[in-house]
């Protein structure tokens, strides 16, 4: 098989032929399809097996007659006779919680430009997405509206990291998972520095790849923007890339006809690598992936009623912070995945499991376990979810299996598979064996493979029958010899029994040397901790014993220390407690040292860590409005004292530059900063260079912020700069994808942010 080619960029070539500063390339296909047919014509003549539509923001937050376009684009590339990719770009917003676009309402979006460019399309590109909870809305409204391959393209930071925290693997996993045919990387740098991210997509996934890469890193000329990369340098550069086993490759910004020309020509001969399918066991978040089958890991149980009183009185109470509380507790104490079950009689099931869901995994970083026997309940959780999840559970019942395989499918679940049928339990080993590989092969008529199984031989309690422990243990043994991964919710073995903990911590010893993958157990239990840990160290899964060194420290957080602090609740994400335990303080401390003594301190944690890549995006997010609500109290406690409000540390106007409608990194930027006490004077986006200057002089800013995602907006961003130096005092700071430090030099710009936390650290030493 020979390796298939894509075409290059597209905006920086119309504005050679006329396409102004701030005008959106996509109008381009109604207004002068001529001009785009050329381009087009050009890169099929370079040797692009496929021509990518013109339609990268042609969605109705842009476009009113989106429609129009969409259906132009595909007409246009069909004319070359070369094969048509359907280009669905971001959509320019973060998705809830961190952002204002709904889950559902981004499926829609995307939905509706694939209806309109459907027909005569070859494929679907999603492309230069930064989230994974945006990759998994346009995966599933392409697999909900046609047939397509679908390309799924991710755009990586210089750390090899999404916007929202994903590395590599764990975006490989949700695309896999979800059903994209082709993974790919493309945008932000050139073909350098993708060697990297294209060697750890070889790691861990099974899809062919694309490789998109921009001819280099980009400078302004004269003010134009252009690339670094010469087109024989691209080309070998490519040729590198192509020899570590892709299927396609193509070009991003700044790469032009001359480009894949001479990449097609000097790959022509290396061959593709179509499939090399990989035998992981993974579940994931938004930011981690967890591998099952090589150590044991611990799932932790807390977020279920059984036999909890107080949660039960949570779920009926639609008490979402108390869930939340269980959830940062389990994990800060070593819980790996979190079972998630809100199933309790008087209340919507659905609802409740699909907001405690989403709440959770705004909160953690942690994989979930979605826990429950009610299927309506079951594909409304699995369908929020953003990662790879563990879905518990199925069994070996017809029913059982017809419904909840299609789900795991669809949504791409490790599925835990419960070792009973029509029969009920097996009472040896063999026959529950019978039942497991019954689940195999009807999992497979499904099209689910065997890795992405996981089995529950199911512990029953001692005290009803002593030899229960025994067989679940052999049934463990049986399972690992065959290669399979095992579960168990190990304290179902004491039931009935005094001192169930002792027996606990001994059944989970026994069935992690048995074979256990994954125990569910309360991480909150320190002799529970202390077994698991001891157990790896003795079985030499613990390098250096530094796990189980850390264990024995007792450091972790419980849940009563989570909430008894304002720093720790904003640390956390805890909204709610951030709120009630800052209206405390106000009772005993005066708001200027609540902010100085626990709300600046937490942020700034918050910001270290996130430098560190110790938290992510969703969580930095968290955090900033917990914040917030402990701010806006503050406020309100001043001014009905008749009280100033607090010293503001300056005053920032900021705004995403004419013609570009991202404004993720200018929201992310204005949320930060005001959270740190400066007053922001949000422009919007799309904003004219003279709407800034007019607001800059009015209200006499002296720090102004500008960003822009895509290459052909950067020249409106390096006019605001100059009209802004040539009329104000004003210094200006500016960040987006498409930016370098020495870009943002050569455009006038008097700092550059790489990212939220460093245009907050510019502002501090600005503003003294």
């Amino acid at each position: 098989m020979k390796i298939k080619f894509f075409d290059g960029g597209m905006g920086s070539l119309l504005q050679a032929n006329g396409l102004k500063r701030g005008e959106a390339p996509d109008r381009w296909n109604l207004t002068h399809p001529e001009q785009v047919l050329a381009v087009h014509n050009a890169y099929a003549a370079a040797g692009s097996d496929y021509i990518t539509t013109n339609t990268f923001g042609a969605n109705r937050l842009r476009f009113e007659n989106f429609e129009a376009i969409v259906k132009a684009g595909v007409e246009l590339a069909a004319q070359t006779g070369k094969k048509v990719a359907l280009d669905l770009g971001p959509t320019g917003k973060l998705l809830k919680p961190m952002g204002d676009l709904d889950f559902e309402e981004a499926v829609g979006i995307y939905r509706e430009v694939i209806e309109a460019g459907k027909e005569g399309a070859d494929a679907i590109l999603i492309e230069t997405v930064s989230d994974t909870y945006e990759m998994k809305a346009a995966l599933l409204a392409a697999k909900e509206s046609c047939d397509l391959p679908i390309f799924a393209s991710f755009i990586f930071d210089e750390s090899g990291r999404l916007l929202t925290g994903a590395d590599v693997k764990t975006a490989a996993v949700l695309a896999e998972s979800l059903g994209a045919d082709v993974i790919g990387v493309n945008c932000g740098f050139g073909p350098k520095q993708f060697l990297r991210l294209v060697k750890e997509l070889r790691q861990y996934a099974s899809l062919p790849i694309l490789a998109q890469p921009n001819a280099g890193l980009p400078q302004s000329v004269n003010g134009k923007t252009v690339y670094n990369l010469s087109v024989e340098e691209y080309a070998d550069a490519m040729r590198e890339i192509a020899s570590l086993g892709v299927s396609y490759l193509g070009g991003c910004c700044g790469t032009t006809p001359a480009h894949i020309a001479a990449m097609t020509s000097a790959c022509a001969d290396i061959p593709a690598v179509e499939n090399d399918v990989k035998s992981f066991s993974f579940v994931s978040s938004y930011s981690t992936t967890v591998e099952l089958g090589k150590a044991p890991i611990v799932i932790g149980e807390r977020i279920n009623p059984t036999g909890k009183k107080r949660f039960k009185q949570a779920l009926l109470e639609n008490d979402i912070s108390y869930i939340i509380n269980e959830a940062t507790a389990q994990v800060a104490a070593g819980a790996a995945v979190l079972d998630v079950n809100t199933g309790l009689p008087g209340i919507d099931e659905a609802a409740v499991l699909t907001e405690a869901v989403t709440a959770v995994q705004g909160v953690v970083n942690a994989p979930l376990q979605i826990d429950t026997a009610h299927t309506r309940a079951l594909e409304s959780a699995m369908r929020r979810y953003n990662g790879k999840a563990l879905l518990n559970s199925v069994n070996g019942k017809q029913s059982s299996m017809d419904a909840v395989f299609p789900i795991a499918k669809k949504y791409g679940a490790v599925c835990v598979c419960l070792l009973l049928d029509e029969s009920g339990i097996p009472a040896t080993a063999t026959g529950r064996m019978e039942i497991a590989h019954k689940l195999i092969a009807a999992a497979q008529q499904y099209g689910i493979d065997t890795k992405d199984l996981i089995f529950d031989p199911l512990a029953m309690t001692i005290s009803t029958d002593s030899n229960n422990a025994l067989i679940t243990l052999e049934t463990l043994r049986l399972l690992r010899a065959e290669g399979l991964h095992t579960v168990l919710g190990v304290s179902n073995i004491s039931f009935g029994l005094p001192n169930r903990e002792a027996i606990n911590t001994a059944f989970f010893t026994l069935a992690m040397q048995a074979g256990l993958s994954a125990g569910i157990i309360n991480p909150l239990s320190k002799p529970m901790m202390n077994a698991y840990y001891a157990y790896n160290a003795l079985a030499g899964l613990d390098e250096g014993c530094a796990a189980y060194i850390a264990g024995a420290q007792d450091t972790s957080p419980t849940v009563s220390k989570a909430q008894g602090d304002l720093k720790n609740s904003i640390l956390q994400g805890l909204s709610k407690e951030a709120l009630e335990q800052c209206k405390a303080l106000l009772k005993e401390m005066d708001a200027l040292s609540i902010i100085s003594e626990y709300i600046v301190p937490a942020l700034d944690e918050a910001g270290k860590r996130f430098e560190k890549k110790e938290l992510f995006l969703p969580q930095l997010l968290m955090s900033a409005d917990a914040a917030k609500l402990a701010f806006d109290e503050i406020k309100a406690d001043m001014l009905s004292k008749g009280q100033q409000k607090e010293p503001s540390g300056g005053t920032i106007v900021i705004a995403t530059v004419e013609g570009d409608i991202h404004d993720i990194g200018k929201n992310i930027v204005k949320v930060l900063l005001e959270n740190y006490g400066f007053d922001v004077v949000d422009l919007g986006k799309d904003v004219k260079c003279e709407a800034v200057v007019e607001k800059v002089k009015e209200i006499g800013a002296r720090l102004v912020g500008l960003s822009a995602l895509m290459t052909t907006t950067v020249p409106s961003m390096e006019k605001t700069i100059k009209l802004l130096h040539a009329q104000t005092p004003a210094k200006v700071m500016v960040g987006g994808a498409v930016l370098t430090p020495e870009y943002a030099r050569q455009i006038g710009a008097d700092y550059y942010a790489k990212d939220a936390m460093e245009g907050v650290h510019i502002a501090k030493e600005f503003f003294g």
